[in-house]
């Protein structure tokens, strides 16, 4: 492998054969931010700066950063946008920024492996770059349905809300197409009563299900009957965030429901509600076997005025310090020790790997660690994430890698720069003399792959 974006070298010796053996086995792509729509229409992707930059928060936070206004970068604000070509102008000229960090090598790999774009990115090349993807993108063989078979992915699993009809979903499951795309539950926006349209979402996930949502267990069976629509649709897992972990077990839910129905409740029971639906969930996943997953540890939205002109996922959402021990004891306590039952736990806040994360997954049977996360989804981060985790929590109970991405092309990229720590991480292990170089052989594939399938339910 060449040395793509001046990032990641060529692996020799042990590491390298143990990456050979890995780096073309199929993708599983459990929990990501695609968009069905691509794959039930198949249409052409638009110009390469609505495809690279635009819905890119890893790249126009890094801009904005710099001072670069977001609306130059046609970032949406009230319906207006910015002309494509030179948004790419923009970013091109800006290159130099990601330096150091994985995006660069993320695009660099699109660039280079995917679209075979020679030409380095720089303001001198951009123009010229920008026609060449250009014309990529309008051949048949850069189609969605094209690139997901050529990419080598075996099942691609969206994030959707609980409101969503599923309709591109279904296009694909009715379709003669071959790839595997799947729902993921997302019910936070009907769960948390500090979602902004919170009661509105609850009436309409009554008139979708037809339960009455006036009572609290109308409520539950409206979310138990989406569940179900979700998985017949193929979901196999659902998908929820908090910023501080905290499940509670309300004697009288009842009570609570009807006060936030009237508006008359205050922060701290909005938020002790979601805390009580998180374990729910947890019930729910019990009788229906669904994966839970739970992303914690991430402020959101903390930059308020890009969050009023532009909403949410804007690159402002920030880590903050966790207590998991404490924050799930509530949920665990239930339904812990639930034969079937399996929650993944996905955190930014890296001091809990060991302290915390790994020797709960050492006990816990329901639990596994998810992979890095957002922030440590670098080279250097899947370095620490395995010194801090394996040697409390085995291989066993990890997720395996999922690459959380909205950035389609980008998928090839992520795995591959797992695929390449999982390598050098095995043989560390080796040379260190903690294993032999057949667990090596042993641990790659089930790392790169196998564990995920595992994690999600995902076996083909």
């Amino acid at each position: 492998m060449a040395n793509i974006g001046g990032i990641m070298h060529q692996l020799t010796g042990t590491a390298g054969a143990l990456y050979e053996a890995i780096r073309d086995l199929p993708i599983v792509s459990p929990h990501g931010h695609c968009e069905p729509a691509w794959f039930a229409q198949n249409e052409a992707f638009p110009d390469p700066a609505t495809l690279l930059v635009v819905p890119d928060h890893y790249v126009f936070r890094m801009l904005y950063s710099q001072g670069v206004p977001l609306e130059a970068l046609g970032v949406p604000e009230a319906g207006r946008g910015a002309d494509p070509r030179e948004v790419f102008r923009l970013f091109a000229q800006h290159w130099h920024l990601f330096l150091g960090t994985p995006s660069r090598f993320w695009i660099s790999y699109v660039l280079t492996q995917t679209l075979g774009v020679e030409a380095p990115l720089s303001a001198e090349t951009a123009d010229a770059v920008y026609d060449q993807i250009a014309e990529r993108l309008a051949e048949p063989a850069f189609r969605p349905r094209a690139l997901f078979d050529r990419f080598g992915i075996e099942v691609l699993a969206t994030t959707d809300g609980a409101l969503d009809d599923l309709a591109h979903h279904r296009v694909v499951a009715e379709g003669d197409w071959a790839g595997r795309v799947i729902p993921t539950f997302r019910p936070d926006p009907v769960l948390d009563p500090r979602h902004e349209g919170f009661d509105s979402n609850v009436d309409a996930i009554g008139q979708l299900t037809g339960e009455d949502v006036g009572s609290f267990t109308g409520y539950l069976a409206a979310l138990r009957a989406r569940r179900a629509f979700f998985k017949a649709l193929g979901a196999t897992a659902t998908d929820h965030a908090i910023e501080v972990i905290e499940t509670v077990w309300l004697d009288d839910p009842e009570a609570l429901y009807q006060k936030l129905r009237q508006g008359s409740a205050t922060e701290a029971e909005a938020r002790a509600f979601y805390g009580h639906m998180l374990i729910e969930m947890a019930q729910m996943s019990v009788e229906d076997g669904l994966v839970m997953q739970l992303h914690g540890g991430s402020r959101r939205n903390t930059n308020v005025d890009v969050f009023q002109r532009f909403g949410r996922d804007k690159g402002a959402d920030i880590p903050i310090a966790v207590d998991w021990v404490r924050g799930l004891e509530p949920l665990l306590g239930r339904v812990g020790n639930a034969p079937g039952f399996r929650l993944i736990l996905f955190t930014l806040d890296e001091t809990t790997y060991a302290r915390e994360l790994a020797p709960m997954a050492g006990h816990w049977p329901c639990l596994r660690i998810g992979p890095p996360w957002w922030f440590h989804d670098s080279a250097a981060g899947i370095a620490r994430y395995f010194d801090q985790v394996v040697e409390t929590a085995g291989y066993w109970n990890l997720a395996g890698f999922n690459d959380d991405t909205r950035a389609f092309l980008s998928i090839p990229a992520r795995h591959d720069l797992w695929r390449r720590g999982v390598a050098l991480h095995l043989s560390e292990q080796v040379t260190r003399g903690v294993f032999d170089l057949n667990d090596a052989r042993d641990l790659a594939p089930l790392l790169a792959v196998d564990l995920a399938r595992d994690a999600y339910r995902l076996r083909p």
